[in-house]
């Protein structure tokens, strides 16, 4: 098989922890790959992936090869995979728009935004860098708020033909206006906002669809979760979590047959925890009847890193978005976007979700 050529927007924690993933299994096989959800999608495997192309905006990290950039501050993710070749792809002076909260550019920490020095890219030099790369899929990796830049780039996606997967909570998949333009154009996406392999929000939807196959009733719960990374330091801002909120709750409440009232769901993010870096605690509580009506409660206390939890979703979305493109399939793909997103055009189990995706992979369904 041909390798699929990818470029990332935002050259974050996940960004790193994709690319570290992408050479660590090329030392592996099928019978002893853990953390993956599929060896093989369409014949393309974990390792079929080159990134030839990236953009941030940080001085730390513009002009550096990827294989550095991806270690360079204010990355803090676990490194689990530290020899990684040198890919002669320098990291490329992106768009900034709202991409940083103000008050990460005067955060007193390391962690704080440093912009480069470099003058900000037009769309028509990004769009240049991606056809001239033989770029297949864009993957917008940005901090969550960043509804600007992320529409930015899937306007450089359509422009340049290529792909487009948003792992970030702005509503592009989702948005039939912005849908139907991949459509037109004649190329696929994936969205909006990636789920965890094992996070926050997989592991409550499940709960959530196990209390009512139990006859259980849900009456109340929440989610609460805390991180040290740049996004949790981002999230401190909290006009830029609007869309997150959206896309955590809905995600919940599309499980339910009866929605809770707004007032007994609370999905989101808590605080930011610099000593925490790139591990998120979440803290679940639902409380609700079981038989004869009497009460009971579920607390749950769930530690994960962060960004190679999303690694390895986005690692399967990206080759099922290269098969969308072998076989000349446009607009959405429902079945992945139900199954690796949290904020989807159309919410589906996610039982249904992983049947209908397993489908797309054996080719007995068209998206």
């Amino acid at each position: 098989m041909s390798t699929i050529k990818i470029a990332i927007a935002g050259l974050g924690n996940c960004a790193s922890s994709l690319i570290q993933g992408i050479e660590y299994y090329k030392s592996k096989n099928i019978n002893d790959a853990i953390g993956l959800m599929h060896w093989e999608v369409g014949g393309y495997r974990p390792y079929d992936i080159d990134v030839v192309a990236a953009f941030d905006i940080d001085k730390r990290k513009v002009g550096k090869d990827i294989s550095e950039a991806i270690f360079s501050l204010p990355n803090c993710t676990t490194v689990f995979c530290d020899n990684i070749p040198k890919k002669d792809v320098a990291v490329s002076m992106g768009k900034i728009l709202d991409g940083v909260s103000e008050h990460i550019a005067t955060y007193d920490d390391k962690y704080k935004f440093i912009p480069s020095d470099e003058k900000e890219a037009t769309k028509d030099e990004i769009v240049s860098i991606l056809k001239d790369s033989g770029t297949e899929i864009l993957l917008n990796f940005l901090p969550v708020g960043s509804e600007e830049a992320a529409r930015f780039y899937a306007e450089c996606a359509l422009e340049a033909g290529v792909a487009y997967i948003n792992n970030m909570p702005v509503f592009i998949a989702s948005n039939p206006k912005w849908s139907q333009r991949f459509k037109d154009k004649g190329i696929p996406i994936i969205g909006d906002d990636i789920k965890a392999q094992l996070g926050a929000t997989i592991t409550h939807r499940t709960l959530v669809d196990m209390f009512q196959k139990r006859g259980v009733r849900l009456e109340k719960t929440y989610q609460l979760n805390t991180g040290g990374n740049t996004d949790f330091l981002n999230m401190l801002n909290r006009n830029r979590l609007s869309s997150k909120k959206t896309s955590k709750t809905e995600a919940v409440q599309s499980v339910l047959k009866d929605r809770l009232d707004d007032e007994n769901i609370h999905v989101g993010p808590s605080d930011y925890v610099p000593w925490q870096k790139d591990n998120k605690v979440c803290y679940l509580r639902m409380e609700g009847k079981l038989f004869g009506d009497v009460p009971m409660n579920l607390e749950l206390r769930l530690s994960v890193e962060d960004s190679p939890n999303s690694a390895g979703v986005v690692i399967d979305a990206i080759r099922c978005c290269k098969l969308a493109l072998d076989r000349k399939v446009s607009g959405v793909l429902h079945s992945a976007s139900a199954y690796f997103m949290k904020h989807p055009p159309i919410q589906y189990s996610d039982d249904e979700a992983y049947n209908m995706t397993n489908d797309f992979i054996e080719n007995k369904r068209d998206n």
